[in-house]
């Protein structure tokens, strides 16, 4: 088992990567303070593990809220539905909320925390290649508005992070290739070591091999720890892992949430950074086409939405979390493995883009 640290001081918590983790009722079992638990799970995984966790963990008094799947679902009306839940339930300040699933799950389940009786504890069981590498990591939790990705929620950190590797065996195709989006954008940012070594491994991620597959966790996973222990709240580096976002984010608010999957609409985002910044002379043409390359490998889409335009896009850009005094603020790869904040994008090279 591999065990990496988030260091935040009185709010450091571990990361445990290795296969089985949701049969090890030692390990589970120390992290959670209390004697009442609530599992947050969703239709799709819940009935894959929901019992082998529940089991894991008999000597607690257990309560579930099963979510239907899906990014449409981190909404209000299902952080209200945990509420409801919690409330009817007679949960207290001393119920742990355990977070069973992918990145919504994760999100929804985190932000519920903090907000119920002005915080609660929660631990992450993520399930699928995005969540255990990117979303569970790091304390950003939240909710979709209609208007905007992610722009209700909290910082909020985790007592743990439990990845469980064999959870990857029931994964569809189509999630793993998407979550694949965020591996990438590790490399890209600011490893051009890990990316290359991507790229002459990637018959063997895409065949599952185990050995490789944890390699690649545990590389992205310290790395964002390395990142969150140094910007908790995004108030600088923090920002860099938002490469791709800006456009992916706008893309999955104006097409709706789900119809492209997010890491889907952040490899897009991706491209569209990297022609951007080969516009403005930073990055050279053979770095985008390294990039490119290994998003089709996954087969990731590189093109933006046929019925989106520079309209569409920049609506939604408007409202972006990293925008100041009403300025755009882009990710923008300089390099592999390099990556810079920019506010200097002017609206018509923009729409050149687009």
């Amino acid at each position: 088992m591999t065990t990496l640290q988030v260091k935040l001081g009185t709010r450091s918590y571990p990361i445990y990567i290795d296969s089985g983790l949701l049969s090890d009722s030692t390990l589970l079992s120390s992290h959670i303070r209390s004697k009442r638990i609530c599992i947050v799970s969703n239709d799709i995984v819940a009935p894959l593990y929901i019992e082998q966790l529940k089991l894991s963990l008999k000597h607690f008094d257990i309560d579930e809220i099963v979510l239907p799947d899906g990014e449409a679902e981190k909404s209000l009306a299902n952080f209200e539905r945990i509420m409801s839940h919690l409330l009817t339930g007679n949960h207290g300040r001393d119920t742990t909320l355990v977070a069973l699933g992918g990145g919504v799950i994760g999100d929804i389940t985190g932000f519920a925390a903090a907000c119920y009786q002005r915080g609660i504890d929660f631990i992450q069981v993520p399930t699928t290649v995005l969540s255990q590498v990117d979303s569970s990591v790091g304390g950003k939790t939240a909710v979709n508005h209609p208007l905007g990705k992610n722009m209700i929620g909290a910082f909020y950190q985790p007592k743990a992070v439990f990845i469980d590797l064999s959870s990857l065996a029931t994964l569809p195709l189509r999630e793993f290739n998407a979550g694949m989006a965020e591996v990438i954008k590790y490399g890209i940012l600011g490893d051009d070591e890990f990316f290359t070594w991507l790229e002459k491994n990637i018959n063997a991620i895409k065949i599952g091999q185990s050995d490789v597959l944890a390699q690649m966790i545990e590389r992205c996973c310290q790395c964002k720890a390395n990142i969150v222990a140094e910007d908790e709240t995004e108030a600088g580096v923090r920002a860099l892992l938002n490469l791709g976002h800006t456009f992916g984010h706008a893309i999955e608010a104006d097409q709706g949430y789900g119809k492209w999957l997010h890491g889907e609409a952040v490899a897009t985002g991706m491209v569209l950074a990297a022609k951007l910044s080969v516009a403005m002379n930073l990055l050279e043409v053979s770095d985008l086409r390294r990039i490119e390359a290994l998003l089709s490998a996954f087969d990731l889409p590189l093109s933006a939405p046929e019925n989106m335009g520079f309209d569409e896009f920049i609506c939604h850009m408007r409202r972006d979390k990293k925008n100041l005094a009403g300025k755009l603020r882009f990710i923008l790869p300089t390099a592999i493995g390099q990556s810079e904040i920019n506010d200097d994008v002017s609206e018509e090279l923009l729409q050149q883009i687009l």
